[in-house]
């Protein structure tokens, strides 16, 4: 996609802006910024886009993004049943929030290599997500220069850990411009509302007012993926989350989330979260316990 850049709001008390972020909805479209990112789901049942790699979001999901990389966190209002509203925190700092020479000292030089590593997004897993998102969810409590020597003591802990893992994959080139992002909006948005009906290329280029073969061009350039694969990977993150509903047949939820018959979803499934639906769902069952 070609992303919209977008203007993080700094107010001149601030260094660095943190958001608290309720409701139906994160009211973000495809965008970038010259800012890194973290952000804490603490409640969503969607999916996040960074660079080409989509994730299904689970409670806890804590995500440090690099300027100009493309992204975006989307609630899926389409699922049955779903009436969870989307709580998360927002942090979006520049490479200079605390002062232009300060990343030269010589203490900073884990946080200056976990900037590097911040190009592709990283993911904090383990205990360090755990001790991160505890500190993220006390920063918009904190005012003056306690929110920032705790902004300092959450780089810090990422600096220093072994958790993080890449997202974007290593060669994903973003294309960045504000033109055309009203076509990708209408072709997301024709997708989402279609997602357990059958979409062909045909039907999505319409919606893009392009012939086939250049809406295929024009798509796998901005998301680095075909309109299949992103499709499948949109469908088996939908089954995940319905998943977790122990009384829903596995068929029905191959349906639901757009798979005509139960074969092509188990081997798509499969081929994405390298586990079958059944053993994903039996790890949800242990987990839960």
């Amino acid at each position: 996609m070609k992303p919209v850049f977008e203007k993080t709001p700094l107010r001149q008390w601030e260094s660095f802006h943190c958001e608290v972020v309720r409701g139906r909805g994160y009211n973000a479209v495809w965008h970038f910024h010259p800012e890194f990112q973290i952000t804490l789901v603490l409640q969503s049942s969607g999916y996040r886009l960074v660079g080409d790699t989509i994730t299904p979001l689970q409670p806890g999901d804590l995500v440090l993004v690099g300027p100009n990389l493309p992204h975006v966190w989307q609630q899926d209002a389409a699922l049955p049943h779903s009436t969870r509203e989307v709580h998360a925190i927002v942090v979006r700092f520049l490479e200079t929030f605390a002062g232009r020479d300060f990343l030269e000292l010589p203490e900073l030089a884990a946080v200056r290599r976990l900037f590097q590593r911040a190009a592709r997004g990283l993911e904090i897993t383990g205990r360090t997500r755990a001790d991160a998102a505890a500190r993220v969810e006390q920063l918009p409590q904190l005012h003056g220069l306690a929110r920032l020597t705790e902004l300092l003591a959450i780089l810090d802990l990422l600096a220093r850990s072994r958790e993080l893992r890449p997202i974007a994959s290593a060669g994903f080139v973003p294309t960045r411009s504000t033109q055309d992002q009203g076509r990708m909006q209408r072709v997301i948005g024709f997708i989402h509302a279609r997602l357990p009906d059958p979409i062909g290329r045909a039907d999505v280029a319409r919606e893009a007012h392009l012939s086939v073969g250049a809406f295929s061009r024009f798509f796998k350039l901005r998301t680095g993926k075909t309109l299949p694969e992103y499709l499948n990977e949109l469908r088996v993150g939908r089954a995940c989350r319905l998943l977790a509903d122990e009384q829903r047949k596995v068929t029905d939820i191959a349906l639901e989330c757009g798979f005509r018959n139960l074969a092509n979803f188990n081997r798509r499934f499969r081929q994405i979260t390298h586990m079958a639906p059944r053993e994903y769902r039996r790890q949800l069952q242990r987990s839960a316990t």
